[in-house]
């Protein structure tokens, strides 16, 4: 009888695990953080940033793209200005976010006169992880590098912290059982 009702206690702690990490099948936003790691440059130092998508288009099968069409939102901190994607100066068409086989690549951003993030100036149809510096309006000068990390959903935290409780409760309510028997 105490075994199946471990049994028990332990699926279920399995099972809320289990919901927590599966993707859901319906579309859902996405976010991601970016830290911009500028090595050289005028203004060296690590800046902040934050983008979000809705992945309910994605096939993650080749090389695709997200766009503010698609829900696209950025936040940039860049020298003490706060960008966001009207800032990009091709605004409706970019900035846009690049996958391949629904990996991140990284983002297209194109702010005038200040920034480029991309992987190459010349292919702005392709985001990337380089950070570019613009002078005279139209000179690029690579400066840093860009790092990406996805932002964990408040659920999947909570299914594990969930699990991970139920298991040191169980753990405990052993060890005292092995103290009393």
């Amino acid at each position: 009888m105490k075994l199946a009702k471990d049994i028990s206690i332990a699926a279920f702690a399995v099972a809320i695990s289990v919901a927590a990490v599966t993707k859901p099948t319906q579309a859902a936003l996405v976010n991601y953080g970016f830290t911009v790691n500028a090595t050289s440059g005028n203004n060296p130092g690590q800046y902040f940033g934050s983008f979000q998508y809705d992945d309910s288009t994605l096939s993650n099968t080749g090389l695709e793209t997200l766009g503010v069409e698609n829900g696209l939102k950025v936040a940039f901190d860049y020298l003490g200005t706060s960008y966001t994607e009207v800032d990009d100066t091709d605004f409706d068409s970019f900035p846009i976010v690049s996958f391949n086989n629904g990996e991140v690549l990284g983002l297209s951003y194109f702010v005038a006169d200040q920034f480029v993030i991309g992987s190459d100036p010349s292919t702005p149809e392709v985001g990337g992880n380089r950070f570019y510096l613009i002078t005279d309006s139209v000179n690029t000068t690579e400066v840093g590098t860009v790092s990406y990390a996805k932002v964990p959903e408040p659920l999947a935290a909570g299914g594990t912290a969930v699990a991970g409780v139920v298991g040191l409760w169980m753990q405990r309510k052993k060890r005292a059982t092995k103290i009393v028997g």
